[in-house]
């Protein structure tokens, strides 16, 4: 007690002293050694700087949604230059793309999920979470309001708001019911992982009553009628994954009903997988047809009830209804109802899907920018620019334009204007340039105004929308996390493109989508892939490169260990047939 006594006296008195140097030896008990301390101060009594009002307060970054877009921007971002917000009713990231998977067991849910904490923690700089949904943007006082989705019982308010200087929209969509009746009530969806593990408990379900006994056959066969509706990816692989899940596991634990087991898509169009190429739509169907899968391709589904399925069949002119044991619906995504609102906020209440200019910046709100499947990406028309653009060529201003004053354009035309190479690639031509020639395919020494109106008149047919898929999420996150990475150093030297309205650079170069090919999985160790540079592939060994792929693009370690275990144990040992 005495020894502390003395440490708190000369604790004191060297805080207390009053002259402008203090000396403080003390003793280690330990080892005995002496440690000294001195300060000097060359101003008595002079107050202390707060370090807090000295450094200039961070912009606050507030990210709405854990999905692909979301994560992507978050793993990039330099959270130390910003304070960083995260709000999602989720607090995990999931790999969506494996989620057919998950609903036969051939992956487990927790396998493709990484919690956003384990993310945003190796960050440099502090990153804020909160287990939250968003329920409004009000994008007049820069503010959202959130709600808490957890369990009501626990004391505390679980609304609150939170300011930005700089919000990030990645909220996602929901899935697309067109309003058909009887959609929400007896529909099981494929969005979510709490989605897949309800599918699959449903499947067992359906397998454990019909072998009960009692049951007429009529009624086995409805309970074991699985119908798919969209012919998408997500439908098929979904199809693919059930049709071996039976075939290789429940036809052994269920042997007397593996004659009753039907598997039916239904898609509104001609062909399933109609984004694909057409060697591959033709082969996913045939092979379809020969795993005993019914496809019925022209059917427009009106209603959906309990027991049976009503459709519009084109081909033969006539609706008719099918019993079913279980449907999922998988026809497309629409938007979020908190989007909508913002979209209504800022005039842009008649379009399907919340806009952005070509920097992801949402249109009609400066600070606020919009990433993932909850938008689509605006791209300028080079039409209403083409004055803008001969002017800012015809550097002699004599109405005409020279090959030589087009080239020094055209580099800037063709990151501004994307649609312009994708025109060039349509018809084959090698340079812009190319596009000056003249009716019989002859080089222009020079054009004037309206010559070159007509060059380009053809240009914006190749515009088109990119499509909502966890790779185009992923690369405007990362898009996006550069720009605010390097926002101050791009606002002093500009990288962007000519402006040619206005005259300068944009802050940034535009948002560019590079397409890294697709997969389709068909079951039975098959898939197809449509690979850059046109090429498709089909077969076994397609399958083989999808497993390498889906493997490494896992978030982390941890899932990727786990993904590849998964796939492992299902080849010794079968999928788990557990309702659970």
């Amino acid at each position: 007690m005495a020894i502390w006594s003395f440490f708190a006296r000369a604790s004191r008195a060297f805080h207390d002293y009053p002259v402008g140097s203090k000396l403080l030896v003390l003793c280690t008990l330990s080892s005995g050694g002496l440690v000294a301390y001195s300060e000097s101060q060359s101003h008595i009594g002079s107050p202390s700087v707060d370090v807090n009002q000295s450094e200039p307060r961070k912009k606050r970054v507030v990210v709405l949604g854990t999905g692909w877009a979301g994560t992507s921007f978050l793993k990039d971002l330099d959270a130390s230059a910003y304070d960083v917000q995260v709000v999602s009713p989720r607090n995990y990231f999931a790999f969506t793309p494996l989620l057919p998977s998950v609903t036969c067991g051939t992956v487990e849910a927790r396998s493709i999920v990484e919690p956003v904490r384990n993310i945003i923690k190796k960050r440099k700089g502090e990153v804020k979470f909160w287990e939250a949904e968003c329920i409004k943007i009000d994008a007049t006082n820069k503010q959202v309001i959130c709600r808490s989705n957890i369990d009501s019982n626990l004391v505390g308010n679980g609304e609150f708001s939170l300011e930005y200087d700089y919000l990030v929209v990645a909220l996602g969509a929901q899935v697309n019911t067109f309003n058909t009746p009887g959609v929400l009530e007896y529909c099981h969806f494929l969005k979510e992982v709490e989605d897949a593990q309800k599918i699959r408990r449903s499947v067992i379900d359906c397998f454990e009553k019909a072998i009960l006994p009692g049951l007429s056959e009529e009624e086995r066969r409805t309970n074991l009628h699985f119908v798919i509706v969209g012919g998408g990816p997500t439908g098929v692989e979904f199809a693919a994954e059930l049709h071996d899940f039976f075939q290789e596991d429940l036809v052994k634990l269920y042997p007397s009903v593996k004659d009753l087991v039907k598997i039916t898509v239904i898609q509104s169009g001609d062909h399933i997988l109609n984004m694909f190429d057409e060697r591959i739509s033709s082969f996913a169907e045939q092979k379809f047809r020969r795993d005993g899968i019914e496809v019925q391709t022209g059917s427009r589904v009106l209603s959906v009830s309990d027991k049976e399925i009503t459709m519009n069949v084109k081909s033969k002119g006539e609706v008719c209804s099918i019993p079913h044991g279980l449907v999922v619906w998988s026809t497309g995504v629409s938007t979020r109802p908190v989007v909508r609102d913002l979209m209504e906020q800022i005039g842009q209440g008649k379009r399907h899907v919340l806009a952005t200019d070509e920097w992801l910046r949402v249109k009609g709100c400066e600070s606020v920018y919009a990433i993932g499947d909850c938008t689509s990406v605006d791209q300028r028309k080079i039409r209403e620019d083409i004055v803008a653009i001969f002017a800012a060529a015809d550097k002699d201003k004599n109405g005409r334009l020279t090959i030589s004053e087009f080239q020094d354009v055209m580099g800037d035309l063709i990151i501004r204007y994307p649609q312009v190479e994708l025109y060039l690639k349509s018809q084959h031509l090698g340079d812009v340039t190319d596009l000056l020639r003249d009716s019989e395919g002859n080089d222009r020494v020079e054009v004037d105004i309206e010559q070159f109106k007509l060059a380009l008149s053809h240009v914006d047919s190749q515009m088109k929308s990119l499509p909502a898929t966890a790779q185009v999420a992923a690369q405007q996150g990362a898009y996006l996390s550069r720009c605010f990475n390097r926002r101050d150093e791009c606002g002093e030297n500009p990288e962007g493109p000519r402006r040619f309205r206005s005259g300068g650079q944009h802050q940034f170069l535009p948002f560019r989508y590079k397409h890294f090919g697709q997969f389709a999985p068909l079951g039975g160790e098959q898939a197809a892939a449509e690979l850059p540079g046109d090429w498709v592939s089909m077969g076994h060994s397609t399958q083989w490169l999808w497993y390498s792929v889906y493997a490494s693009k896992q978030v982390s370690w941890r899932t990727r260990v786990l993904v590849v275990s998964d796939w492992t144990r299902r080849f010794v040992f079968g999928r788990d047939s557990s309702r659970i």
